[in-house]
């Protein structure tokens, strides 16, 4: 939904801008991201948002986060910190 509406860490992204794909990291360590990353990016991948449950103080920290975050941006994609909250 905040993706449609353009609201929260989406606010700045225009009507054209396609979601192409909604993924979880697939658990301790991250293990499916660089696979994911991948493969998306023959569909036009640019922007990964890294989501709450690894952002937020209400949820465990993510002790993968620094190399989740260095995977995806080694593959040339931007990350930004944050989704709807």
């Amino acid at each position: 939904m905040a993706f449609n509406k353009k609201k929260a860490a989406f606010k700045d992204y225009d009507k054209n801008t396609e979601m192409v794909a909604f993924f979880t990291c697939g658990g301790c360590s991250g293990r499916r991201v660089y696979r994911l990353v991948s493969a998306l990016k023959k569909h036009g991948l640019d922007t990964v948002h890294l989501s709450s449950c690894m952002l937020m103080e209400d949820y465990p920290a993510c002790p993968h986060i620094d190399s989740i975050r260095k995977t995806i941006e080694d593959a040339g994609i931007k990350v930004v910190d944050g989704t709807h909250h």
